[in-house]
């Protein structure tokens, strides 16, 4: 629970900070659990998790990496989903879909849904003030065509360039900052 009395330090400075990529070359025991745990996808046998102490019934879901084979950008998806997302959705997934739910509203809904990833509320924040700024860029310039049709190619690459960064650098949290944009969401990302 945060301490909100006067003369204490202020939450954010308790915030658990994400932790360092794996480390490929060594092979021993992860200090997370579920990299540690073995999980057989086509077969009913899957380890189960401890009991969490609690308040009454509480269902506690297995967190396991997707490590199944490939994605289909290359290379394998191990460390995806060993950080939790409110909405229970992978995380590489939730961040593409900052970009691919009718931007800037999608992204705006998504900032208020989601409370527990950083990397999803990054990837939010910069969709939002991204296309916010070339929606009115297409209300000033919509009674030129060649210009209208012009900026909406625009808009459907860079949402196809950055749900592919989005997705791909999920595995180890790096951050694909448009310029201007990214480091504006950065640093209002820091300051919640």
């Amino acid at each position: 629970m945060a301490n909100f009395a006067p003369y204490q330090d202020t939450p954010e400075i308790q915030r658990a900070l994400s932790p360092p990529a794996a480390n490929t070359t060594s092979r021993g025991p992860s200090p997370r659990t579920s990299l540690d745990r073995t999980r057989s996808i086509g077969t009913a046998a899957v380890s189960s998790p401890s009991p969490s102490p609690g308040w009454g019934p509480e269902r506690d879901v297995e967190r396991t990496a997707w490590n199944a084979g490939p994605s289909s950008f290359g290379g394998t998806r191990e460390n995806v989903d060993m950080f939790e997302t409110r909405l229970g959705i992978r995380m590489d997934y939730e961040a593409c879909l900052a970009y691919l739910l009718l931007p800037p509203a999608g992204p705006a809904l998504l900032l208020v849904l989601e409370h527990r990833s950083d990397y999803v509320r990054f990837h939010a924040w910069q969709a939002s003030l991204l296309f916010s700024f070339l929606f009115v860029l297409h209300i000033i310039f919509s009674w030129f065509t060649f210009i209208s049709w012009l900026l909406f190619i625009c808009d459907i690459g860079l949402i196809g360039f950055l749900t592919m960064h989005a997705y791909q650098d999920a595995d180890t949290l790096d951050r694909y900052e448009v310029p201007f944009f990214g480091p504006l969401a950065s640093s209002i990302l820091d300051d919640e």
